[in-house]
């Protein structure tokens, strides 16, 4: 996090039934609008809940099984999570599987829709976090405008770091949350959903599976800068700082460049450790966000251990099939070429 989000998580919080806290909001949904490119009638919901709770929210709150059918991008962890959703709320899915390094393409979605009964949204997470993978955006977007799919987007690992148009690309649901890029705390959820798909909820009377999770009674409080209930002030009051920072700075386009930048920094610094085979990149397209590392010599426990345990320096392991071969490294938040610079020395010196 940034000195000032540190700094501003450190105070007092306001009482939140205020004129000035709806104020904050109403800013706070104004900005992520124009951060993500969407509409002005696009509705914004700042839930508190982490990613996953944005994720059950739009399966379970925008879909139901008596008429829909969802295709899931299944690339990993996360797409792996919607999967999960879908079938916990009754909702028929088709799941397009990828594995490690497989990267999607038009003549897999397409057999998924010939297999499949009356698909009504394809539910993606465009940067898949556990992979480190990017997804092509204009696949989906054009896919889902040909066969009249309402298009769901995870970015909760790009939003502000790999490039993205909430309109061009034709997106119905953005969702985001507050420990990537925006570089905040986690606990806080965003949903940036079209007014096609809120028209969706009221026409077919989907009732809420949570009271807690109501878009109708979300909306209903949005307009009006609040939420249902207690909401995460902290987190939000945050965020607003930050969400100011950022438009001072170029918005989405400088955000995505910078992290670019530190991205592109880092892969260079330790392509000498690629070329002797002690590490190696993933061949999919990578996000801004973090570059998985892959260690041919299955030692990538030890060298998480070594850095955090001797040097406190925290990489991202992998679980499962992946746990012994794949670290990835984040290039968000206060980060600089300088930190770089010591990690790869540090990997180097370990490897």
């Amino acid at each position: 996090m940034y000195d000032y989000t540190r700094e501003r998580l450190s105070g007092q919080l306001p009482y939140f039934r205020t004129g000035e806290f709806s104020r904050i909001y109403l800013e706070c949904a104004e900005w992520l609008r124009g951060l993500a490119g969407a509409p002005d009638d696009a509705h914004v919901f700042l839930l508190t809940c982490s990613g996953t709770g944005a994720m059950e929210a739009v399966v379970g709150g925008c879909f139901t099984a008596e008429h829909d059918g969802l295709l899931v991008v299944d690339g990993g962890g996360f797409g792996r999570r919607f999967t999960e959703l879908a079938a916990y709320h009754g909702i028929p899915i088709e799941a397009a599987r990828l594995a490690f390094e497989e990267e999607p393409n038009a003549e897999l979605l397409e057999s998924c829709i010939d297999q499949a009964d009356a698909l009504t949204g394809l539910l993606v997470n465009l940067h898949e976090t556990t992979t480190g993978q990017i997804y092509d955006i204009n696949l989906f977007s054009s896919f889902c405008r040909g066969h009249g799919l309402y298009f769901i987007c995870d970015a909760v690992g790009s939003f502000i770091a790999d490039p993205m148009n909430f309109t061009d690309d034709g997106i119905d649901a953005l969702i985001v949350s507050s420990q990537k890029a925006l570089a905040l705390p986690p606990g806080l959820a965003i949903i940036i959903m079209s007014d096609r798909l809120y028209q969706k909820i009221i026409s077919q009377n989907i009732r809420p599976f949570s009271q807690y999770f109501d878009f109708v009674e979300a909306e209903a409080n949005a307009v009006r800068g609040q939420t249902p209930y207690t909401p995460a002030i902290g987190i939000i009051t945050a965020m607003h700082e930050r969400l100011t920072k950022l438009a001072e700075v170029g918005g989405a386009e400088a955000s995505v460049a910078r992290i670019k930048t530190l991205a592109d920094d880092f892969r260079g610094r330790i392509a000498g450790l690629v070329d002797k085979g002690l590490l190696a990149l993933p061949s999919h397209p990578l996000s801004n966000a973090c570059t998985p590392l892959i260690f041919p010599n299955k030692n990538a426990g030890e060298v998480f251990q070594k850095l955090s345990q001797e040097h406190g320096v925290w990489l991202n392991p992998n679980g499962g099939a992946l746990a012994d071969t794949v670290l990835r490294v984040g290039h968000l938040g206060d980060l600089h070429t300088d930190d770089n610079e010591m990690l790869a020395r540090l990997l180097s010196d370990i490897l």
